[in-house]
């Protein structure tokens, strides 16, 4: 069962940054630094794994307290995950010459993310077996692959903005940490019930934004090759 459970576990990440490579065929990235910007993302999770867990120790979680729950939901989790992700892309990849297009932003945000999420449900899939890895195929591995398209696709737009280059790095983590917090928001409180449910609409929008951005930079991709002399 364990076997199945990693399986599980590693395929949902596997498949979002095939979807995503896809999209990038006019002007495909290296496979190397698409590798790479995946395994930066696996190691990544290890330092904010500890840091929530840090805070967990702490009795800093108590679902039934909504300063707590704000908390670990927007700080412990939201911040930091997207701190570690979001830097890992501004350090790597965006400073590089084959960041060539905003579209890039994406493409790579996504793979570090899913180096993340992969490596994240693979360590829930081996302390909470099958159940739980199942349901992260369909609401956490997208999350964060829908959360890093938002914040790629603004971090894509500032190198090629850069009378607006922060403020666009603003607006994309900004973002990405508000619709994180407000989704794990949910998910975390024990206050009421019926309030976990509301997680899934925060997902599906999270999911209509990003697919949003993402046909529209992969739209304006194909229009600079064919403007292209």
């Amino acid at each position: 069962m364990t076997l199945l459970s990693i399986l599980i576990a590693i395929v949902p990440g596997i498949l979002i940054a095939f979807f995503i490579w896809r999209k990038d065929r006019l002007h495909p990235e290296p496979r190397l630094y698409l590798g790479l910007s995946f395994a930066l993302g696996c190691l990544i999770t290890f330092p904010a794994y500890f840091i929530e867990r840090f805070a967990v120790n702490q009795g800093l979680d108590d679902p039934t307290k909504i300063l707590s729950i704000f908390f670990i939901a927007f700080i412990v989790v939201s911040l930091i995950e997207e701190l570690f992700k979001g830097g890992s892309l501004l350090l790597f990849p965006y400073n590089q010459d084959f960041f060539d297009e905003p579209l890039d932003g994406i493409v790579y945000a996504v793979m570090i993310a899913m180096g993340f999420a992969t490596t994240e449900n693979i360590i829930y899939a081996l302390q909470h077996g099958l159940n739980t890895t199942i349901v992260r195929a369909f609401t956490a591995v997208p999350a964060h692959g829908a959360f890093a398209v938002i914040f790629g696709y603004y971090i894509g737009r500032s190198k090629f903005e850069p009378e607006k280059k922060w403020k666009l790095i603003g607006m994309g983590f900004g973002l990405a940490v508000l619709l994180h917090g407000i989704y794990d928001f949910f998910l975390v409180q024990e206050l009421y019930e019926w309030l976990i449910g509301l997680a899934i609409p925060v997902l599906i929008f999270s999911i209509y934004l990003a697919l949003r951005m993402l046909n529209l930079q992969a739209l304006d991709s194909s229009q600079r090759d064919t403007d292209a002399p």
